[in-house]
């Protein structure tokens, strides 16, 4: 059996934390989530954990169960910036214009100034 690496025990915590909070939205234990998709409590908490990684299957009845698009348990996890875009344009889609257009100053402001602290490092 092969040994996780690092960067798959950082993505399985993720979507561990992910997985449980979109349980505790919809008002699911365990228990509950475990008995949908015909598995243990305890499978679900190692998972919830990032002792394990969900199956791509497992994953479609998760978000099936946890009523959200699988992409979003994959996309709100991921490091690659296009996903990350996309989580961001969840996050403000609803938003009316000038609600939108502050956030999108605030980020650049964030961006700037980070970018600023690393060029420093270099």
């Amino acid at each position: 059996m092969m040994k996780k690496s690092d960067d798959d025990n950082a993505l399985a915590k993720e979507i561990g934390k992910l997985i449980s909070k979109r349980r505790e939205m919809q008002g699911f234990t365990q228990y509950e989530v475990g008995e949908k998709l015909g598995i243990g409590y305890e499978a679900v908490s190692r998972m919830e954990r990032g002792k394990t990684l969900p199956s791509v299957v497992k994953l479609m009845r998760l978000a099936d169960v946890l009523e959200c698009p699988i992409e979003e348990l994959v996309t709100e996890t991921s490091i690659r910036p296009d996903d990350q875009a996309q989580v961001l344009l969840r996050m403000i889609e609803g938003l009316p214009v000038e609600d939108r257009l502050f956030v999108l100053e605030l980020v650049e402001r964030l961006c700037s100034v980070l970018k600023a602290k690393h060029e420093a490092k270099r």
